[in-house]
């Protein structure tokens, strides 16, 4: 098998039709509600319909959680508010329906899978459809080596992609992507700075389970010296990842670019998810087209990387629990996007009875 080009992407991708950008806007200017009275989610009714392909948009049918796990040995440097090494007990209160993002999906009546692409632990500790698919135990400390071969990369980033086909074949129409690691967000920082060209100081956050002073200052020192080893590396998506990213994002970052390319929208959650979209951007410019900024953290690379993208997020309620738990939070307006935009009747034609418009419009649900 040939070593897999990121940048092959570029071509694979295409923008969503302008012709039917043209149909969205026409058939929302003739809804009874004025343009402009729903705020956003009039855009958000638009972006369904261009990602969906048709005029009027469908109902969000068949939405799914995918998370994807990993640990990283920068975590044992101290720079997370968990230890190295325990990213596993986050998987395991996910399919113990006891963390945040399992209680929001069984009450939205969505389903969460998760996918460990290189957790730190035992594959006995968790059940065997979520581990068979893990590249490698742990990913290298990003400061003193590499996460990870550029083969462990290359399949990473494969298996993101053949999750984002099961996903696609399967009838998912929509995707909430999150991680589920410890030290992740070291990783994705270094990666949003390498990429904006920015120091370690400007992107270093808290991370979701919150960090003191100290371990903020070792954070940002562990980021400094991520982003020595990042910069030679800069013209290459796929070295980046091996370098400074992780199993988990490299598989995230396939699993992005694939999904782009089965027009598949995905609703970005927290920093990882950012940094992840990021690379795709850099591979591919038009896949941000296909992706949703669910919400804002409050990390700082996270905004830097959105703003890069030119994606403005859909909530800012300070979730930082991961997991995609603020994302999952952002489905009911996009939910609610559609409902409007496929149900809310068309204004009646100036001299048309009002009976007849409506007789018109429930005889004519399909002419679009």
């Amino acid at each position: 098998m040939s070593r897999l080009n990121l940048d092959d992407f570029s071509d694979l991708i295409e923008r969503p039709d302008s012709g039917l950008r043209q149909r969205a806007e026409e058939h929302r200017a003739r809804l009874a509600v004025p343009p402009g009275a729903l705020g956003r989610l009039d855009e958000l009714g638009e972006w369904l319909s261009l990602a969906q392909g048709q005029v009027p948009v469908k109902p969000i049918g068949q939405p799914r959680v995918v998370l994807f796990a990993g640990d990283h040995a920068v975590a044992a440097l101290g720079v997370s508010g968990r230890e190295a090494g325990s990213a596993h007990r986050l998987v395991r209160a996910v399919l113990e329906g006891a963390s945040p993002v399992a209680v929001v999906a069984r009450q939205s009546d969505v389903q969460v899978r998760v996918i460990d692409a290189g957790l730190d632990c035992d594959p006995d500790l968790l059940p065997d459809d979520v581990v068979h698919h893990r590249v490698r135990r742990g990913s290298g400390r990003i400061d003193i080596e590499d996460a990870l071969t550029v083969d462990e990369t290359e399949r990473a980033v494969r298996l993101g992609m053949a999750i984002a086909d099961e996903e696609a074949d399967s009838g998912t129409d929509l995707v909430v992507l999150g991680d589920l690691s410890v030290g992740g967000t070291t990783a994705a920082s270094t990666l949003i700075a390498a990429l904006c060209g920015t120091d370690a100081s400007v992107v270093t956050g808290r991370g979701g389970a919150g960090i003191d002073d100290l371990a903020w200052m070792r954070k940002c020192a562990a980021i400094r010296d991520s982003l020595r080893r990042a910069r030679p590396v800069l013209g290459d998506q796929l070295e980046l990842l091996a370098a400074v990213g992780g199993a988990e994002l490299a598989a995230m970052t396939g699993f992005l670019l694939q999904s782009a390319t089965r027009r598949m929208p995905v609703i970005l959650d927290g920093v990882v998810s950012a940094a992840c979209a990021l690379v795709g951007q850099r591979a591919a410019y038009r896949a941000p087209d296909w992706w949703l900024a669910g919400q804002l953290t409050g990390e700082p690379a996270q905004a830097k990387a959105l703003d890069r993208m030119a994606l403005t997020p859909l909530l800012d309620h300070g979730v930082t629990a991961g997991e995609g738990t603020g994302a999952l939070l952002a489905l009911p307006l996009v939910r609610a996007a559609a409902a409007l935009a496929a149900e809310l009747p068309e204004r009646p034609e100036p001299g048309e009875p009002t009976e007849a418009r409506d007789e018109s419009t429930s005889a004519g649900d399909d002419r679009d």
